[in-house]
């Protein structure tokens, strides 16, 4: 076999990091590498094996894995994930555990690559179809795609499963079965087992066709990336909110197409055209004093000041509250919201009087007056005068002496907290990363 495929994705000298679950497709996959790496002396070639503890099997194909690795000297790591499928299904859970384990895993310069073929490329089609799907859903697996520093390859994304079936008898390979590949209960299995046999022998090239549009999609939404890029970027600022006015006077296929790659360049999944819908009937025209929220799974969509902010899910503080004992170390505050320290050089703030505590709480009301400003202000007031969006709010630590708001570290210090003459100090809110 020649290795054309892999030698149009790889440099001779590339990292590969092959998913390697001990089945027929990453068995051949894995060979093809080893055989390569011959030609390829520079190539360096490791293996990880994820194991999720669905099967009572799960056990010997971690073994079995690490021996085939063993055999072609191989370095082999088995990771193990949780799977939780009650939300997403079981299907789509484990798959997401799947890719978040092993991109975690991944060097600076190392590549995934991971072994779907041909006909897995036609059952991702009409999956895509089932379930509505335009053409960025059609486009099914890419061979090759970005995911943050890493490349994701797809080398055997062009060859049949008969291929690699061939491939493995010519080379005596051994793999491991899952037997949830039997259970047409699940999607892909349903379409795997009943449906493709059917068509592909009533057209034997059903696959390669399904791979064909598939590309065709993928070179439209490729085209429709390079031609909006210039306007998306106009519209987005460097922390990521997108300015949404101008989408409203669009037509609402340039608005979605916009809102698409807005969202995937936020890092999230790609939203239904119902879902579309909502963001510009209930967040985009919803009142000028409205908080507007719409949740998609771990983030969510929200409005501020004429721009639109993709967010992860973060609960309010509000309830919390903390003690400050020891100024000569640093306060760990909740949720990972980070740390606070005192500085007893540069002083802005009074000490504390000696009947007087020093406590940190996350939700402010009532009237208050800032030093630097005329006259008091209603805290929601403030909040807004500074700029701090709604959510952000009851997440920001507050310093109280008793029950006394002296400041926000870095945004705000009130009068009755205000350094006169005598000793001071300052806090520093040290923000996590």
């Amino acid at each position: 076999m020649s290795f054309s495929h892999l030698a149009s994705l790889l440099t001779p000298d590339a990292r590969c990091v092959l998913a390697f679950s001990g089945g027929l497709d990453s068995t051949v996959l894995l060979h093809q590498l080893v055989s390569w790496q011959r030609q390829q002396p520079q190539l360096r070639v490791r293996a990880l094996h994820v194991h999720h503890g669905l099967s009572p099997n799960a056990d010997s194909w971690a073994t079995h894995c690490l021996q085939i690795c063993q055999q072609w000297q191989i370095p082999c790591e088995v990771l193990r994930v949780q799977v939780d499928g009650h939300a997403k299904g079981i299907e789509a859970a484990a798959r997401e555990a799947r890719y978040q384990a092993l991109f975690q895993q991944l060097q600076p310069g190392e590549h995934l690559l991971t072994a779907q073929h041909l006909d897995d490329q036609c059952e991702t089609l009409l999956l895509a179809l089932k379930r509505g799907s335009g053409p960025a859903g059609l486009a099914a697996m890419p061979i090759q795609r970005q995911v943050g520093e890493h490349l994701h390859l797809r080398p055997l994304l062009d060859l049949s499963r008969q291929h690699l079936e061939a491939y493995a008898a010519e080379h005596r390979l051994r793999w491991i079965e899952d037997e949830s590949n039997a259970d047409s209960r699940y999607d892909r299995n349903f379409l795997r087992q009943e449906i493709l046999p059917l068509l592909q022998t009533r057209w034997p090239h059903f696959s390669a066709a399904s791979a064909r549009s598939a590309a065709l999609c993928g070179e439209q939404e490729q085209l429709l990336d390079e031609l909006l890029a210039e306007q998306l970027a106009q519209l987005t600022d460097e922390q990521g909110a997108l300015h949404f006015p101008p989408l409203l006077a669009m037509s609402e296929a340039r608005r979605h197409a916009l809102l698409r790659r807005w969202i995937a360049q936020q890092g999230g999944a790609m939203p239904s055209r119902d879902a579309l819908k909502r963001i510009t009937e209930e967040v985009m025209h919803s009142r000028e004093d409205a908080n507007p929220c719409l949740h998609f799974g771990a983030f969510e969509l929200r409005r501020y000041r004429q721009q639109l902010f993709w967010l992860r899910s973060q609960p309010s503080l509000s309830q919390h509250s903390l003690t400050w004992h020891d100024r000569k170390q640093p306060l760990v505050l909740p949720d990972g919201v980070g740390e606070l320290q005192a500085d007893m050089v540069l002083a802005n703030l009074r000490q504390p009087n000696e009947d007087e505590s020093i406590n940190i709480r996350f939700q402010a009301s009532g009237y208050h007056h800032l030093l630097g400003r005329a006259g008091g202000r209603e805290m929601k007031k403030l909040w807004q005068e500074l700029g701090v969006p709604p959510w952000q709010r009851e997440r920001i630590p507050l310093i109280y002496y008793n029950q006394t708001l002296i400041c926000a570290p870095g945004l705000f210090v009130t009068r009755e907290g205000a350094a006169s003459h005598e000793q001071g100090w300052r806090a520093i809110w040290i923000q996590q990363q």
